[in-house]
């Protein structure tokens, strides 16, 4: 587009809130959409599914809490509120990779010597649970594409294989990106930073370097 006067330059701190408050935005509409279809699927209530990965875009120091549904879909891998990664009784915690979970209870107890918990908002999920996640991503985005940066398939998700964990709240997910390599936890998308892996190498030799989004992953293009 051609324009008869440069445009004036916008500052940076007002581009980066005018992005927090549009991922902000679509946040509420993937919330309102999984909401929606939680309550008119037929099936919800015997195989519920919902986020992560869930990974909806969300504002970079905050991970999205949408697939908290009710104490009926936790099988499924539904979060519910103040879940830590010390809740066994979560199955969402409780299936997650044994090494996974080990190292993530590792570094939660250095953590809270510094005031600070390892919360889950989304880890385990059932392969139905993570089909309905797309769905809502789709129908949120617009597209299978531009919803594949946000939520893996149930064939490709790690959360579906229990290697992956959503980590709540920005102090938390601060603190693992400073400290989480000594745990061999890596953050692995740019775009999501709640979102860790187990890579063991990662004490001696620090994380690998991020892909911008699942779709960069080769991981997901089985």
């Amino acid at each position: 587009m051609n324009h008869t006067q440069p445009p004036a330059r916008t500052p940076a701190h007002r581009v980066h809130r005018c992005l927090v408050v549009g991922l902000t935005t679509a946040i509420a509409a993937i919330t309102a959409a999984l909401g929606c279809q939680a309550r008119n699927t037929p099936s919800d209530s015997s195989s519920p599914s919902s986020p992560s990965s869930f990974s909806p875009a969300a504002p970079p120091s905050k991970a999205p809490h949408s697939e908290r549904r009710g104490a009926s879909d936790k099988a499924d891998g539904a979060v519910p509120e103040d879940t830590t990664v010390f809740d066994d009784d979560i199955p969402a915690v409780a299936n997650l990779d044994r090494d996974v979970l080990t190292a993530l209870r590792r570094a939660a107890r250095n953590a809270r010597g510094h005031g600070i918990t390892l919360y889950v908002n989304s880890g385990w999920r059932s392969a139905e649970y993570q089909r309905l996640l797309l769905r809502g991503a789709v129908a949120t985005y617009g597209s299978e594409a531009e919803a594949a940066r946000w939520v893996a398939t149930a064939e490709t998700s790690p959360h579906v294989s229990g290697e992956a964990v959503d980590i709540g709240r920005s102090d938390a997910t601060a603190w693992l990106s400073e400290h989480g390599a000594a745990y061999g936890l890596c953050q692995i998308y740019r775009n999501e930073p709640w979102h860790y892996e187990l890579r063991p190498e990662a004490i001696d030799h620090g994380c690998p370097r991020m892909y911008a989004d699942p779709t960069r992953d080769p991981r997901m293009r089985r």
